[in-house]
């Protein structure tokens, strides 16, 4: 029958083209979508090209029906993850159909049984290869201009996840903290307080030529502060430099901030406008226009993004993260931005949260990872 469901795994250019043209036909009319770059995309799926291949097993599923795509999911195994965890972990990721109960449920089911093949025990998603990938399902929020490195999927595909058996592994709240017209008196308070008993300097980088120097050792303390987060996978040196090299080009170095003690970087903060509305108008592609848009977008927006932050263990609860936030805060307010997206915080990372909520901020979007036991 010409519309029997025939899903197989990605081995040509031309199923991996159409792996990754498929969200363009499916999230047309979607105004929530953002496109990703294509070429980012292809970057991502070559194994000569993303570094995580080399700890990672993975496989690709195409659904086609009468020939025409309708359906993909990837499942892959961080293996690096799995042996520092103890864990038989595998995940999916990319998820994309249309509203078709019968067609998730096979979706999943490939990601399963290729996941048992290999001796896991359970399957979690949406995850990728690292908490660099987008993960967790968008819950509420949908009225909300999405912030990058998030999915946006249509509000029935959680359900429909949950629907062929999975359950909550895990909670983000993202925050919604407005700017006043100036820095709170009793945080920049507690920032003066902090470089004075504590012998460290804030650092600010005029410009992005001066914040290279330090974009490594930044990178490297990522690891030091998350390594025992929910579903973090510690980067190597090859990692860090093509991170470096990824975000580099659209960072905006009056929103970095890092604070220095003895020489040596002890905590930071990295945010940058929200650039959504400039891809969607670059539609995948850089050229001949599409990175004229993204930077019009940065120029234009009011909405500041959170990529990443953290305080070295040993300087926890002593003050830094009011004065890197003081910092940023300042800059958001200069630039003219009407508020900051904190972008993915743990349920359970009540230190930060509260932070957040001690600032003004209110839970705006959720997302949620799943989980099944095979």
């Amino acid at each position: 029958m010409n519309d029997a469901l025939d899903i197989r795994d990605v081995r040509s250019r031309s199923d991996l083209r159409a792996f990754i043209r498929l969200p363009w036909s499916l999230h047309r009319g979607h105004a929530g979508w953002v496109p990703p770059l294509l070429a980012e995309e292809r970057a991502f799926y070559d194994p000569k090209r993303n570094r995580a291949f080399a700890y990672s097993e993975a496989v690709l599923f195409l659904a086609r029906r009468g020939g025409v795509p309708v359906g993909r999911i990837m499942g892959l195994i961080n293996s690096r993850y799995n042996k520092a965890r103890d864990e038989r972990q595998a995940r999916f990721a990319c998820l994309e159909c249309g509203d078709d109960p019968g067609l998730v449920r096979a979706l999943l089911g490939r990601v399963e049984d290729w996941a048992r093949g290999r001796g896991m025990s359970r399957v979690i998603g949406p995850m990728g290869f690292t908490d660099q990938d987008p993960q967790g399902f968008l819950m509420s929020g949908y009225e909300h201009q999405p912030s990058i490195g998030t999915y946006y999927n249509f509000p029935f595909l959680p359900r429909r996840v949950e629907e062929a058996g999975y359950e909550k592994e895990m909670d983000y709240a993202v925050y919604r903290i407005g700017l006043p017209a100036e820095v709170p008196e009793f945080y920049r308070r507690i920032a003066e307080r902090t470089a004075r008993r504590n012998a460290v300097r804030l650092l600010e980088f005029p410009r992005k030529k001066s914040f290279k120097t330090y974009i490594r050792p930044i990178l490297s303390l990522m690891n030091h502060c998350f390594t025992y987060l929910y579903g973090y996978s510690a980067l190597d040196e090859g990692e860090m430099a093509d991170l470096a090299r990824r975000f580099l080009p659209v960072l905006d170095p009056r929103f970095v901030k890092a604070v220095l003690s003895g020489g040596e970087i002890v905590g930071f903060n990295i945010a940058m406008p929200n650039l959504a509305e400039g891809f969607r108008r670059a539609n995948g592609r850089l050229f001949p226009l599409g990175f004229l848009h993204i930077l019009r977008a940065g120029r234009r927006t009011r909405q500041l993004d959170t990529l990443v932050g953290g305080v070295r263990e040993d300087f926890r609860g002593k003050g830094l993260d009011a004065m890197i936030g003081c910092a940023t805060i300042a800059a958001a307010i200069k630039a003219g931005f009407a508020f900051v997206d904190s972008h993915h915080e743990l349920e359970d990372n009540h230190l930060v949260r509260s932070e957040m909520e001690r600032l003004g901020g209110t839970v705006y979007k959720q997302y949620r990872i799943y989980r099944r036991y095979l």
